[in-house]
């Protein structure tokens, strides 16, 4: 956990790290000063590395702790020769405590605050943030939005201290206008709100330092979220007996693929395949029957003209994806009731979810996988509303209908009911954002589930390996990217657990 660049798993709310920052001062005996002076050195020392040619400094200080990092900084970067300029947001008198104490050592290494004037931030090298840290509830006013607007306006790299200003710490919301970072170095605890919603798209490259605050200090306090990485999916799926046959590794039934849809099934089918399901059947109007196999023969393809049609393909099935093209229409809504009356494990996506909006369903043994439109709906509210908090978004759905659920998106959330912490994956690119992608993420962890894996366990290293698949197959070309492009790294992927 020590040093830089190296996420922990946990991440907090703005109160739990104002907490763990009094416990290291008050019940460790770590001295407040202190533990500025070791943001400073590991904000400055992430400067040198990032832009080790920088010679032009400009610091934006606030009037807190995160202000008196910036102010450490500011010391450390006269004292290395550069040319350093501070403007304070805040009056200088304001300050108090070991925010003054920084400032102080500051002017006593021959440093100076200059007057507000954000058009000099364009001609920086590089702009500290160090305006605003974890407090900010509410969207920015006065000189803190226009110093904002003109950070951003300037193009020029910034590093944030702690969290970029503007960005909710809890939520990862952004109420108005927020700095745009290249980095972010955040200090002895990650803060949920960096890593979903806006907060990986204004925080560029993260990195952490935990100041080398006793581990004790993070006791009995539960994290907000957890990050999902290998460690998560321990054994989770383990090796294969050489005596396996494809029955031992589940029977998945799909159903969708409504008139003009058949890629939906056709590629939620093959994620499915791909992670090792033993048997796909797919359910899909009889005008696509044909085409659907052709195009991956290992699928069993059924068109199916009713309701009644799915009786024997369920007898077969341990598992059912619903939703993937399966539209709005009469058919749609007679094989979604099909589906729901069965006692297997759903997975369920696409129309199936906006189908269920209407509805007031509930079982306990489905996952739900909304993208934030979906979502707003499902809790009938706008998409902004989720996007603004979608760790309460993620939480209210899974309480709601019983169900385990994954909430896309940059920073994918998945949650179960009663259940926390709620798990976040880091990983995944924009080039992911296109048609077919949530048909794939279907199929990954509907496939899982068919080898008898948990509905928890399945919808986690579902999303998991889907971002890496992503990540894997873009590459340094996210623009481009196809959902099939996915299948061959996800059979690869999934060989490693």
């Amino acid at each position: 956990m020590t040093g830089m660049n190296n996420l922990p798993r946990h991440a907090y709310g703005a109160t739990d790290v104002r907490e763990f920052d009094r416990r290291a001062i008050e019940d460790y005996g770590v001295d407040g000063l202190e533990l500025m002076q070791r943001a400073g050195q590991a904000a400055f020392d992430r400067l040198r590395a990032n832009w080790p040619g920088v010679r032009r400094l400009i610091v934006l200080c606030g009037p807190g702790n995160n202000g008196g990092d910036g102010y450490v900084v500011a010391t450390l970067a006269l004292k290395a020769g550069m040319d350093v300029c501070v403007m304070a947001i805040t009056p200088v008198e304001k300050l108090g405590g070991d925010a003054q104490h920084a400032y102080e050592l500051f002017v006593a290494d021959k440093g100076s605050v200059q007057a507000l004037d954000f058009s000099r931030v364009a001609a920086a090298d590089i702009i500290i943030d160090a305006m605003l840290g974890t407090g900010l509830q509410r969207p920015l006013e006065g000189q803190y939005d226009a110093a904002v607007r003109a950070v951003n306006e300037s193009k020029r790299p910034v590093l944030a201290l702690d969290i970029p200003t503007g960005l909710n710490a809890d939520t990862g919301a952004v109420h108005g206008r927020c700095v745009i970072a290249k980095a972010t170095v955040t200090f002895i605890a990650l803060k949920a709100g960096l890593l979903t919603g806006a907060g990986p798209g204004v925080c560029g490259s993260l990195y952490y330092h935990d100041l080398r605050v006793p581990r004790e200090i993070f006791r009995d306090t539960a994290p907000r979220v957890e990050i999902l990485d290998a460690g998560t999916f321990h054994a989770v799926l383990g090796k294969r007996p050489r005596t396996a046959h494809k029955g031992d590794n589940g029977h998945l039934l799909v159903i969708g693929g409504n008139l003009g849809m058949p890629g939906s099934v056709r590629m939620a089918g093959e994620g499915a395949l791909r992670v090792g399901a033993g048997l796909v059947s797919v359910a899909t109007r009889n005008e696509h029957a044909a085409i659907v196999n052709a195009t991956r023969p290992e699928l069993m393809v059924r068109g199916v003209a009713d309701a009644a049609a799915l009786t024997e393909l369920v007898s077969r099935a341990s598992v059912i994806a619903l939703g993937p093209g399966l539209g709005r229409d009469e058919w749609a809504e007679a094989l979604y009731d099909a589906a729901l009356h069965t006692s297997l494990p759903l997975v369920v996506d696409a129309d199936g979810l906006n189908i269920l909006a209407g509805r007031t369903d509930k079982r306990g043994n489905w996952v739900l996988t909304p993208h934030p439109g979906e979502a707003a709906r499902l809790l009938g509210c706008d998409t902004k509303s989720v996007q603004e908090d979608r760790i309460a978004a993620v939480s209210a759905i899974a309480d709601k209908f019983n169900a385990v659920v994954v909430l896309k998106g940059a920073g994918s959330l998945v949650s179960s009911a009663d259940v926390a912490p709620i798990f976040c994956c880091t990983q995944g690119n924009p080039g992911m954002a296109t048609a077919g992608m949530g048909d794939v993420l279907t199929g990954v962890i509907a496939g899982l589930l068919a080898q008898g894996l948990s509905l928890d366990d399945a919808a986690k290293l579902g999303v998991y390996l889907h971002a890496l698949a992503g990540d894997a197959a873009a590459g340094k070309q996210e623009r481009g990217l196809v959902a099939t492009d996915l299948m061959p790294h996800l059979r690869k992927l999934v060989n490693s657990f």
